[in-house]
């Protein structure tokens, strides 16, 4: 019986009486973090942060592009500048990023460290703001935007890929181990 509490986790360190890892019903993933939903809740918060700040800057204005970016296809823009338009873009930008972690995952899930991350959240940017966008006309050409606002979604870009492809890195491989103070969960007696 285990003495000490036990700390949340996603992975499971406790061994039975044979002394190899098993969980209670006898499969051995219990511990172990599922992709899919790991994904599904990082891409559903990296939408949600994200975008959020996304439609802060444009609050500010620090780029001219609404929350909705990623819906104008299919709505009007003028529905877009509404709340329900900026909850639909966030909404929208969600499942983006929802797709983008899957799609990270199965790239480059096993590289280490942030770096590919930011190449990651840089790629994409290349995608909507250089090919994507101006071909179906919900976003201008990069000579044309503007520089606050090529900028601004720059970094919110960079910083998203960040999120996602660092989150990945630290949960799928030994990242956490290179942390200077990583927690090390106590080995039940």
């Amino acid at each position: 019986m285990n003495k000490h509490a036990k700390v949340w986790s996603t992975r499971d360190t406790r061994t039975n009486g044979s002394g190899s890892n098993s969980s209670h019903n006898g499969s051995d993933t219990e511990g172990h973090t599922n992709p899919l939903t790991f994904c599904l809740s990082l891409g559903f918060f990296a939408g949600l942060i994200w975008d959020t700040l996304r439609g802060v800057a444009y609050w500010l204005k620090f780029t001219k592009l609404t929350p909705g970016l990623l819906a104008d296809p299919f709505f009007k823009l003028s529905f877009l500048k509404t709340g329900w338009g900026y909850a639909v873009g966030i909404g929208v930008f969600i499942v983006f990023s929802i797709i983008a972690a899957l799609l990270y995952f199965a790239l480059f899930g096993k590289i280490r460290g942030p770096h590919m991350g930011v190449v990651y959240g840089f790629l994409w940017w290349i995608v909507i703001f250089g090919f994507l966008g101006p071909s179906l006309g919900f976003t201008q050409k990069l000579t044309m935007i503007g520089w606050n606002t090529l900028l601004t979604e720059l970094c919110v870009f960079l910083l998203w890929g960040l999120f996602i492809g660092y989150t990945i890195a630290f949960e799928f491989t030994d990242e956490a181990s290179r942390e200077p103070f990583a927690f090390k969960m106590p080995k039940p007696t």
